[in-house]
C-alpha cells in the first residue's frame, strides 16, 4: 500500500497571497467610490470585497495547514482543511448579502442623490479590472493544483466583477435618468446574485465533505488502466475511489490464484499500485490480495458473484 499523500502547499499559498493583496487594494479603492459618491450600490461593492479578504485569509490557512503532511492524529493528511475555506467562503458572501439587502431596503425608504458619480465610476472600474485579472490567474491555478479553495475565491472574484458591471451600470443610469431609486434596486439585485454563488460554493463543499467519488474523467481513465488487468486474467473488485481536497484514494481488492506465492502476489499488488500513482499523482493506493478460488474474498458489497 503506497502511503498517504498530501496537497501540494507552496505555489497554492502564493496564490492565496496575491488574493489577499488584490482585496486590500479593491476595498481601498472601492471605498474611496463609496465616499465620493455616497452611493448604496458602491457601498455594496465594497462589502463584498472585505468579504474577499476575509475569505483569502481563511483560505491561506486553510493551504498552508492543508500542505501539512500525515501525523498521528491525521493520518489520512489535512487535505480537507480546503473545505473549511469553501464553507466559510460560502456562509460569509450569504452574511455580506443580507447586510447588503439590509442596506438597500433602508436607502429605498430614504432616497438620496449621487455626488461624484463618474469619479466613482472610474475609481470602480478600475478596481473591477484587478479583481478579474486576478480571478483569471486563481482560475488557472485551482483547475491545474486542484484546489477547491483557490477555485471558490476565483469564482467569489469572478461575482465580484459582475457585481461591480451591474453597479456601475446602475449608477451611470441613476447618473442620467435621476432616478435615486434605481441605486438600491441594483444593490438588491447584488445581494441575490451573492446568494446564488453562496450556493454554489457551499454545494460543492458539501459533496467534497461527503467523500465524492473522483471525477468522471479520472474515473474512466482508471477504468481503462484495471481493464487491462482483467483482460489478463488478474481479477478486481470492491474498487473504491474518494477525494479530499487535491489527493485521491483508491483501494480495491485483487485477486488472484490461491497456489500463488505470498511474494509473486505482492509484486502484482505493487505494481498496480505503482501505475495508478503514475495515472493519478496525487493519489493514496489501497490494495487488499485475496484467493480467486475462495468464495469468501468475493462476499463484498457491490462486487461480483463468484465464478463457478
Amino acid at each position: 500500500m503506497s502511503g498517504p499523500s498530501h496537497a501540494p502547499g507552496g505555489g497554492a499559498q502564493r496564490y492565496a497571497l496575491l488574493s489577499i493583496a488584490a482585496a486590500l487594494a479593491t476595498i481601498s479603492l472601492k471605498t474611496v467610490a463609496w465616499k465620493v459618491t455616497g452611493s448604496v450600490g458602491l457601498l455594496s461593492d465594497a462589502v463584498e470585497s472585505v468579504v474577499n479578504l476575509l475569505a483569502a485569509v481563511v483560505a491561506l490557512w486553510a493551504l498552508r495547514f492543508a500542505a501539512a503532511p500525515p501525523d498521528a492524529e491525521h493520518q489520512f493528511g489535512h487535505a480537507k482543511a480546503e473545505y473549511l475555506a469553501s464553507a466559510f467562503e460560502g456562509l460569509a458572501i450569504l452574511g455580506a448579502s443580507v447586510a447588503i439587502a439590509l442596506t438597500a431596503w433602508e436607502r429605498i425608504a430614504d432616497p438620496r442623490p449621487i455626488e461624484q458619480a463618474w469619479l466613482g465610476i472610474g475609481v470602480s472600474t478600475v478596481a473591477a479590472a484587478v479583481n478579474g485579472g486576478v480571478a483569471f490567474v486563481l482560475f488557472r491555478a485551482g483547475r491545474r493544483l486542484d484546489s477547491i479553495a483557490l477555485r471558490s475565491d476565483s469564482h467569489h472574484l469572478m461575482t465580484d466583477v459582475w457585481t461591480s458591471a451591474g453597479v456601475l451600470a446602475g449608477v451611470a443610469l441613476v447618473e442620467l435618468t435621476g432616478w435615486h431609486l434605481l441605486d438600491p434596486i441594483v444593490a438588491l439585485g447584488v445581494a441575490t446574485n451573492i446568494v446564488w454563488m453562496a450556493g454554489r460554493i457551499l454545494l460543492e463543499t458539501a459533496q467534497g465533505l461527503l467523500d465524492r467519488t473522483i471525477p468522471e474523467t479520472e474515473k474512466a481513465l482508471l477504468e481503462a488502466l484495471l481493464a487491462r488487468y482483467r483482460d489478463n486474467g488478474v481479477e478486481l473488485h470492491a474498487v473504491r475511489t474518494r477525494q479530499s481536497g487535491p489527493v485521491r484514494f483508491v483501494d480495491m481488492h485483487v485477486l488472484v490464484p490461491g497456489q500463488w506465492t505470498v511474494q509473486r502476489g505482492h509484486d502484482l499488488c505493487e505494481e498496480i499500485e505503482r501505475e495508478v500513482r503514475a495515472l493519478l499523482p496525487r493519489a493514496s493506493v489501497l490494495t487488499h490480495l485475496e484467493p480467486v478460488d475462495d468464495p469468501v474474498a468475493w462476499h463484498e458489497p457491490g462486487s461480483p458473484p463468484a465464478p463457478r
